[in-house]
């Protein structure tokens, strides 16, 4: 198939443009804010340009984790437009995290702006494409290109010898990004439709994944601290008993979703490392 990775300078677009090619789809990727070589420039709040890119691909999927979810409705309307399919990925932030974990049939309840605008992404991506997959994950690591994602901060602030406070009370589902990728190949490939959970299948707390980063990397546990949440005083609402469950998933795909600590030892093994600052390179 032709596809088109909106977003794959970051760590699922990255992923997927990966697995794409390795699969023998012909993959073009875009980039917005974080030069990539081989990527194409594309600004998604520049409608004309999104409608244009679709166009020129002509894709039968069009993939798009890009973080600005505002502009959803443009982009499954080019993408309808070309009859393609088109994978939007939202997030656990839908939920409010009461009573969790969470299926794709339970009803959302965004707590913050984050997962509200994921959740009126979500509702204009299956009301205005035919062929739309919405793609739920949950804390997102693996390596990735730039380096943002909660394994990172965690060895950043080791090599600095800093210490880290993470709730004990705020439960979520780690998603490894090869799998969450992979997974979403698949169901393109099936041409599946609808709703998925594609997460890791372990709910853990934050403070229990970064016991878990720190064994598998070699952290100095001691300069872990078990918080609550309310301690933190984030600006924006979590959900606390919260995680995804992915059982749809595992019955209907081959690709199998790791656990935390399965995913940080391929994470390891794949050479995830820091950059070192600036200043020492």
């Amino acid at each position: 198939m032709r596809a088109l990775v909106i977003g794959a300078s970051g760590q699922v677009g990255a992923a997927l443009l990966d697995v794409l090619r390795a699969r023998g789809h012909a993959a073009r990727g875009t980039h917005a804010q974080h030069h990539v070589p081989g990527l194409d420039h594309l600004d998604l709040a520049d409608h004309a340009a999104v409608a244009r890119a679709v166009e020129a691909t002509q894709p039968d999927w069009v993939f798009c984790p890009a973080g600005l979810s505002f502009v959803d409705y443009c982009e499954d309307h080019a993408a309808e437009r070309v009859s393609a399919g088109f994978v939007y990925y939202s997030t656990d932030y839908v939920f409010d995290g009461k009573g969790g974990p969470f299926g794709e049939d339970d009803p959302p309840r965004p707590l913050c702006v984050y997962g509200l605008s994921k959740h009126e992404g979500e509702q204009a991506v299956l009301a205005a494409c035919r062929r739309a997959v919405v793609v739920r994950p949950s804390v997102v690591y693996g390596v990735e290109r730039q380096q943002k994602n909660f394994v990172y901060q965690l060895l950043r602030a080791a090599q600095a010898g800093q210490g880290f406070r993470l709730a004990v009370d705020q439960k979520a589902s780690p998603s490894y990004n090869s799998d969450v990728a992979a997974a979403s190949v698949e169901l393109a490939e099936g041409d599946h439709r609808g709703i998925w959970h594609i997460a890791g299948p372990e709910v853990v707390d934050r403070h229990d994944f970064a016991l878990r980063v720190s064994r598998e990397f070699g952290l100095d546990t001691s300069k872990l601290t078990a918080v609550t949440t309310a301690s933190l005083n984030q600006k924006a609402a979590r959900p606390l008993d919260g995680g995804l469950r992915v059982a749809k998933a595992q019955a209907a795909l081959k690709t199998r979703l790791r656990g935390p600590s399965e995913g940080l030892r391929a994470m390891h093994e794949a050479g995830a490392a820091v950059d070192p600052p600036r200043n020492m390179q």
